[in-house]
């Protein structure tokens, strides 16, 4: 596994470790103040819903966890690289689409935010060539 890949999987494991934490502990806190210094996100979007909170917190700790794992033992890089980027690529198209009533430095960091987060994932799919294959060409 490549350092660039290693370092997506930290990030990636990191990102769903702060993401899934605070919602999971703090569902309400998670909707009136995420992401924290960057402004207030979640609760632009409609009204709080506690099992939504939740859902998501589950989500980003489970993804977090099996990237914790994939870390570790630095094999199935590809399968976990494929969740991360489908979730990356809904979440992102989501919230392409749904920015109304966003300050526009709350839509760009949004944006921008879950597109580093998609590109992680992208990271993580694309193929290593392994040592004897290097040495073979």
């Amino acid at each position: 596994m490549t350092a660039v890949k290693r370092v997506a999987l930290a990030l990636s494991a990191a990102l769903g470790l702060f993401v899934g934490g605070w919602a999971t502990v703090s569902p309400r806190g998670f909707y009136d103040a995420f992401p924290g210094v960057l402004g207030h996100w979640i609760d632009l979007d409609g009204p709080f819903n506690e099992h939504l909170i939740r859902d998501v917190g589950g989500l980003y700790l489970a993804l977090a966890a099996a990237s914790v794992v994939v870390l570790v033992r630095r094999s199935a890089w590809a399968p976990l690289g494929a969740a991360w980027t489908v979730f990356g690529v809904l979440h992102l198209a989501y919230h392409a689409t749904h920015l109304g009533g966003f300050p526009t430095v709350d839509a760009v960091g949004a944006i921008v935010s879950l597109a580093v987060s998609l590109a992680l994932g992208i990271v993580l799919l694309v193929p290593t060539r392994r040592p004897a294959e290097a040495v073979a060409r």
